[in-house]
């Protein structure tokens, strides 16, 4: 009886929950040229973007939806807007001492195809330079020693 009352407890001091915001169509945080719409792409798999905030003694801020989106956008190269998705928020608190609060955007991407360099492939490890509007200029494939030499050097 004494293990059961303490299991209880447990249960109703770690609260948690999951809300379901916003079934949408299409969203977007980024600017869009509607004008080349008909040669957007839609994305094979859904991204999702996720923001924590944590609570500490009491709930003082909020995962933000805005920031999960941009995750999720900016995790596919080319997309502009995410479609057929959920916005959701979830929690986890124990009263007074830490908790967690997520904002979660889940979707499928919406690929603008003259923003993204899907069918340049690139070297697992390599040095791109880049011209001024953003550009690749030259691509140079480096060995995986020579990149954590550049990268620890860079750190330092």
């Amino acid at each position: 009886m004494k293990t059961v009352s303490i299991w209880v407890v447990l249960t109703l001091v770690m609260a948690s929950c999951t809300n379901r915001i916003l079934d949408f169509t299409m969203v977007s945080s980024k600017n869009i040229d509607l004008s080349r719409g008909a040669s957007f792409v839609r994305g094979k798999s859904r991204v999702t973007g996720e923001d924590k905030a944590h609570w500490i003694i009491l709930p003082t801020s909020y995962g933000s939806i805005k920031e999960a989106l941009d995750k999720a956008i900016e995790s596919i190269p080319g997309c502009v807007a995410l479609l057929d998705g959920v916005i959701s928020t979830r929690y986890w608190y124990v009263p007074y001492v830490y908790g967690q609060h997520f904002a979660i955007v889940e979707g499928t991407p919406l690929i603008d195809p003259a923003l993204s360099q899907i069918d340049q492939t690139y070297p697992t490890f390599g040095i791109i330079e880049l011209n001024q509007n953003g550009g690749v200029t030259k691509i140079k494939e480096i060995t995986e020693a020579e990149f954590n030499e550049v990268k620890f050097r860079k750190l330092k």
